[in-house]
Order: C-alpha cells, then sequence, then structure tokens
C-alpha cells in the first residue's frame, strides 16, 4: 500500500473511526475468542460498546494462532473499511520457550545470545499471530526493592544501551514486512520508571534533567536507534508531569529532538490515571493531555472513545493530531504487511513445529548456564557424580522458576533442579527433602529434610522468591530470603556439612547470613524453561560459570539504592587527611555493596598482567588503546569477562567514581594467555555538563581495568583540547 493509498484511506475514516484506530483493548472485549466477545466485571464498567470494539485499532493479550485468526477474521467481517487489528503481546523472556528473565540475561554479558532470544521469542509468536511485543524493556533501575529489576539488564546506562540494541535486533530482525517470523517491538517504560521513589512501583519519579539524560535516556535512544518501531510510556512522573501526558518529554524531546516517527502507545491505564496523579480533573482532560503530549494508542481506558469526538468539536483538539496519531498506526500495519495479509504469520501447523521446539530449548538453555552467577565457593564446587547429594528446599522440585512475563510458559514443562540433576548422577546419589515452602513450613517437611541431610555428603540447598514477589507490584521493603528459608538454612549449619546455596529469585537480595552459612552460592535468577538442567550442569561442572553481575548486591536494604558508578563526596570516607567520624559514611555497615557490579566467580582463576595504555596523551582527534594480559592459571577452561572502565578526575559538573566504556568476554583453556586490547576515543568521555552539552573535558583521566568495578588496575592519560 502506497502513502497515497494510505492518505485515501485515513481520509476515508470518520471521526469515530479514527478515534477507534487510537484504543487498544484486551482480548475478551472481541469476538473469535473463548468469551465469545462478552464483556463481564469490570470490563463493562468502561462503557464499552460493539461501535467502540469495531472501530478499535489494536488488541493485547491474544496469541495462538487459531484465536489470532478467528479475532482477526471476524474483526475484519465488522469494520466498515476492513481495518486489520495489530496483535500485541507481552513476549518478555520468551513465548512459550522461556529464557531467562533479563536481569539473568545481563549478567550473560553476552549480545548473541541475547539477540538470538528474542529472535526465538519472536519466531515463536509470530506463529501465533502476535505483531508486536511490549519489550525490550531498558529502565536503568539501581534499587533492588523494586520488582521490575528482574525485567531490566541493569544499573548500567552502557550495557543497557547495548543490549537494548540486542534484543530490538532480535525481535525485528531487518523486515517486518509479511511473514517474516519477526515482530515489532516497543521499548518501554518511557521515561525512568527504573527510578520510582523507595522501590515502590508507579511511584513519583524526579530527577534533574542532567541526571535524566546521562543515566536513564541513552539505552531507550540506543533502541530507537536500531529502528525500534514503538515507545510505550511509563507510568510515573517525569518533572512533576505524568509521562503519558508529558508534552516535553514525548512531542519536544522524543519526536522532535530525537525524530523518532513510530507509534507512542500509554501502558496499561495509564491515561486516566492521570486523575488520581492530579493532573487532569475528570477523563475529558486526559484525553486532552494525552493526545496533545502525543499519545497515539490509549491501553485499557475509554479517556480517547468517550470524549475526543467532543473535545475535537469544541475546538479544544486539533482533528489534525488524531490524524497524525492515526497514519503512524496506518503506517505501522502497512510495514508488518498486515493489509496484504491481516493472519500474518499465524499459522497453526507451524505453530506446533516451532513453538517450544528441541532447537529453542537447547538455546535457552545454553543462555541460562551464561546467566548464572557464581558469587562464593570455598572449593564445594563443582559437585562430584559419586558424592551424595541432600537436595534440600522450596525449588528442588519446583517448575516456578520462569519468572514473571513467561505468561503463555508452563511451569509444568519446566524442567526442575531434582530432574536436571539426575542427567548427572545415579538416582540413588540424590536424596531430596522440601525442607519448608517460600515462607512456611510443615513440621513433617522439617524434620524430613533434617534426616536427609545426616545422610549426604553435601546439601545442596534450592532456596528463593517465588515469582508473585518480584515483576510488576512485586516491591519488597525487606530484600532478605523469606525468614523461614533463612532458618533451614541455619539448622542445616549446625551439621557441619558442606552446603551449596542456590538462588532463584529476581531481584539483587541482601544475602549477608547466607554468606555467612553457605561454602557456595550459585545465582540462578529465574533460569527458564531449561533452568534445572542448566543450574545442574553448572553445579556438576559439566559447564563453568561465567555470570557477572549487571547489578550490585547490597549489603543491608540500608544501603539502597547502591550502585557502582556513584559521585564522589566532598568528605570521601578513607581520604587521607579525613576525620574517622566525619566522613560520608554508615556507623553500622560498610558503604560498599556485597558484592559489586561485574562480579562472578568461575571454577578456574584468572591473572591480569601487564596492564598498559599506548600514550599518556590523548589529543582529541586521536584514540589510544589500552592492553591487558589475562591468563587462566586454574586447570579448568573458563569464560572471563575483561572489563574497562573511566573517570573523569576533575569535571565541569561531578563526574562518577567509575563508568564502563567497554568490556570483551573471552574464554581460555588452562594455561593459555591472551593479550585483550581496548580503544579508547574522545567521544566516550563526553557527558551532559551543567547547561546540557554533551563535551568532553581536557584534562586528566584515571583507567581501570579488571574483571570487576571493584578489583581494577589503573592507569592514567590526559586528554588535550
Amino acid at each position: 500500500m502506497t502513502d497515497q493509498q494510505l492518505q485515501a484511506l485515513l481520509e476515508q475514516l470518520t471521526l469515530d473511526e479514527k478515534i477507534g484506530q487510537l484504543l487498544q483493548l484486551a482480548v475478551p472485549f472481541f469476538e473469535g475468542t473463548e468469551n465469545e466477545g462478552q464483556i463481564t466485571g469490570p470490563m463493562a464498567a468502561m462503557g464499552i460498546t460493539e461501535e467502540t470494539v469495531k472501530n478499535t485499532g489494536s488488541v493485547l493479550g491474544l496469541a495462538g494462532a487459531k484465536e489470532a485468526m478467528a479475532v482477526q477474521k471476524a474483526h475484519l467481517s465488522k469494520n466498515r473499511l476492513s481495518i486489520p487489528l495489530l496483535v500485541m503481546a507481552d513476549i518478555v523472556h520468551g513465548y512459550k520457550t522461556i529464557f531467562p528473565v533479563p536481569l539473568a540475561i545481563g549478567c550473560s554479558w553476552d549480545l548473541e545470545l541475547a539477540e538470538q532470544s528474542a529472535e526465538i521469542a519472536a519466531r515463536e509468536a509470530s506463529a501465533a499471530g502476535v505483531h508486536v511485543t511490549f519489550a525490550p524493556m531498558v529502565d536503568l533501575v539501581r534499587d533492588p526493592r523494586w520488582g521490575r529489576v528482574m525485567e531490566t539488564t541493569g544499573e548500567d546506562p552502557y550495557l543497557n544501551s547495548e543490549f537494548a540494541r540486542a534484543f530490538v535486533r532480535g525481535f525485528q530482525g531487518t523486515d517486518l514486512t509479511g511473514d517474516t517470523g519477526r515482530l515489532a517491538a516497543c521499548v518501554k517504560h518511557f521515561a525512568a520508571y527504573g527510578a520510582a521513589e523507595g522501590g515502590r512501583d508507579y511511584n513519583t519519579v524526579d530527577m534533574s534533567e542532567r541526571q535524566l539524560r546521562e543515566y536513564y535516556l541513552p539505552a531507550y535512544k540506543a533502541a530507537l536507534d536500531a529502528g525500534c518501531e514503538m515507545v510505550m510510556t511509563a507510568f510515573n512522573t517525569v518533572d512533576g508531569i505524568p509521562a503519558a501526558g508529558n508534552k516535553r518529554l514525548l512531542r519536544d524531546l522524543l519526536r522532535g529532538e530525537w525524530n523518532f516517527d513510530g507509534v507512542v502507545i500509554s501502558d496499561w491505564g495509564a491515561v486516566k490515571e492521570m486523575i488520581p496523579h492530579g493532573v487532569a480533573a475528570d477523563e475529558a482532560e486526559a484525553a486532552l493531555k494525552a493526545i496533545e503530549a502525543g499519545v497515539d494508542i490509549e491501553m485499557m481506558t475509554a479517556c480517547y472513545p468517550d470524549h475526543l469526538r467532543k473535545l475535537v468539536e469544541s475546538g479544544s483538539v486539533d482533528e489534525g493530531l488524531i490524524d497524525e496519531a492515526v497514519m503512524r498506526i496506518l503506517q505501522l500495519k502497512r510495514k508488518l504487511g498486515l493489509f496484504e495479509n491481516p493472519y500474518r504469520g499465524a499459522d497453526v501447523e507451524r505453530e506446533k513445529q516451532v513453538v517450544f521446539s528441541e532447537e529453542h530449548r537447547k538455546a535457552a538453555r545454553q543462555l541460562a548456564v551464561k546467566s548464572c552467577v557464581l558469587l562464593k565457593n570455598d572449593s564445594v564446587l563443582p559437585l562430584r557424580p559419586e558424592q551424595n547429594i541432600a537436595l534440600i528446599g522450596p525449588f528442588a522440585q519446583n517448575g516456578d522458576i520462569l519468572g514473571p512475563w513467561s505468561w503463555t510458559g508452563s511451569t509444568e514443562d519446566a524442567v526442575q533442579l531434582y530432574d536436571g540433576m539426575l542427567a548427572h548422577t545415579a538416582a540413588s546419589n540424590i536424596v531430596v527433602a522440601q525442607g519448608c515452602d517460600i515462607e512456611t513450613a510443615a513440621e513433617e517437611h522439617w524434620q524430613e529434610a533434617l534426616n536427609t541431610a545426616r545422610q549426604a555428603d553435601v546439601i545442596v540447598l534450592a532456596l528463593g522468591e517465588h515469582s508473585e514477589m518480584s515483576g510488576e507490584a512485586g516491591s519488597r521493603a525487606d530484600i532478605r530470603l523469606p525468614e523461614i528459608q533463612l532458618k533451614l538454612l541455619a539448622e542445616l549449619k549446625k551439621m557441619g556439612k558442606p552446603i551449596v546455596v542456590v538462588l532463584f529469585n529476581g531481584r539483587p537480595l541482601d544475602l549477608r547470613s547466607v554468606v555467612e552459612s553457605a561454602d557456595a552460592i550459585l545465582e540462578a535468577w529465574y533460569p527458564g524453561s531449561e533452568g534445572g538442567a542448566a543450574v545442574a550442569d553448572l553445579l556438576y561442572g559439566a559447564e563453568t560459570p561465567s555470570g557477572r553481575l549487571t547489578m550490585s548486591f547490597p549489603y543491608s536494604v540500608g544501603q539502597v539504592p547502591v550502585y557502582y558508578n556513584n559521585f564522589n563526596t566532598g568528605r570521601p570516607q578513607g581520604a587521607p587527611d579525613a576525620q574517622i567520624r566525619y566522613v560520608s559514611q554508615y556507623l553500622d555497615i560498610p558503604n560498599e555493596p556485597l558484592y559489586p557490579f561485574g562480579y562472578g566467580l568461575s571454577y578456574t582463576a584468572f591473572r591480569y598482567s601487564g596492564a598498559k595504555i599506548s600514550a599518556p596523551v590523548m589529543p582529541p582527534d586521536e584514540k589510544l588503546t589500552v592492553t591487558v594480559n589475562v591468563s587462566n592459571t586454574g586447570s579448568a577452561a573458563g569464560e572471563e569477562v575483561v572489563q574497562l572502565y573511566v573517570r573523569d578526575l576533575a569535571g565541569e559538573v561531578v563526574r562518577p567514581l567509575k563508568e564502563l566504556k567497554d568490556f570483551r568476554k573471552i574464554a581460555l583453556k588452562p594455561g593459555e594467555s591472551r593479550e585483550v586490547t581496548f580503544t579508547l576515543e574522545e567521544s566516550q568521555l563526553r557527558y551532559h555538563h551543567s547547561d546540557l552539552q554533551f563535551a568532553s573535558d581536557a584534562g586528566e583521566f584515571a583507567v581501570f581495568i579488571g574483571p570487576n568495578s571493584r578489583d581494577v588496575t589503573e592507569l592514567r592519560f590526559r586528554l588535550e583540547k
């Protein structure tokens, strides 16, 4: 369909039909589903009529080729101009084949596998009739109390940007037109949703524009630079205005400064939520502010269909704004090839072949292996096949390891830890006991666990959060493991046997008491459909841990937010001339996190030596090289993530103590060494100054190179201007 044809189609639409294109409704509103379009309960309160439904432009939460085709067919028969629906869904870390949660994927530091995971998710979801995924979520986050940390890739703007690009490439490929097996991506949540005060979901965000641009905006921009087709607004305020009604954010920055010409959609109910936010007196004003700000699609509230017509007729809203929004939606439908084939991708037979295939499960297992982070190991791991193992804990035989946003995944199909371990040792070598549930315990289970542990050489204790304890609306003030699990660990510790703790969770936890009692700790996160197999591969040494943290683990929740790229103060702890008391510190805990950004252990050891920089001075139009020798000094093959950080020692505004600028993931055999080379150029030294100019400063810089943000070698150079 040409531009002229699209324009002609737009001109045929009545005002009500145009407004309908700006509405997204959930599956139960539509015919062709199991609910046959019957609106019940809270949905009826929205006042949605059949006339509204037949004009609606997109559907949320529809998946399954048969149902997708049935809904589309029924809609086309009722829509006057037969304009197809856009089918959208939350395909976040897999469709049916569930990959590790995004925070875990971030910890792989593997951009190729991240891209592959999105490509596989798109392949499965496309065959099931989905056109658009509400992913990637690229919100930078520094507060583990927020449940949605599991949906981001961490606390660093550079690394988040790299993963944003990888996910968009994976979902979209190079061509969305027709049956390509790809999805249009929708980056979210614009903007700064990860900075909600107190780590409480939907809460206020308040920060300077400089901080917004420096840390929170880069990953969204990276996704858009990679071609991301859609943007979802955040629930939170930005500079006192909810994102869904923030004209400066959406019109001025997103469309004006960044030249984004794709579709903007609100999050669920966010347009109407401007009323409780206190910036709209009623639904009419909410509709007015959203359309003026540039929200093209209103998700699951009826402010647009109920009020836009009157706002246009009264002269409060220029119909041209509606035309612009409709055209963007029609252009996306054209780009997806929906006018030629409204059933794009949906194929019952291909769905059977592609969804949850062996090939896809193998990829999920590989990424799960790479995502796990070994936090502690006092010569207990890897396990030996002949050892007698007591496998204890609420996750010993539990399929709830997919994590939030895995709505089409099956916990029944997930490989449990016990089953994964049976692939490495005889059943007679593993005795299983639950010990406790996630938050409670029965006396008989407690005693069974203690009796089981007495028979073992090593205790493997599978602990963590159930999936409802993280994700959206999963904020927690106490981020320790539930008390009953800590009690179980303490009781087992009294037996004096080696304890390996495997953690299944969606956020960094306060692990102090776990570290004190466990001999080894493997952070498995929510590892997905093949999680039990992947974890067992690591426990028995068939694979070597290579994951590295992309979010700091706090020593205590009282430190939060705690992150590696923080500022110094005028009275830093440890300064040569500082008084012991009058410095920036806690009196009762360290300033530093328990485990820093970039941290992770292996079954081998790596030695860094010979770090050097090519010249002491960087002219503004030249590059420097930073090199270091990395040697595998252990007895096992392994992968190391070599990390490069920079600090501007005297900026126009305060600069972080360290900023990640590059990394290399290398594989080394025992005894093997490799020289790792980084290229550093002036553009990497730029930042937003007090006037928001993006530039670098002449002066001295420190370069840090090492295996994590804490254990580094420092070099110096000077930038000339």
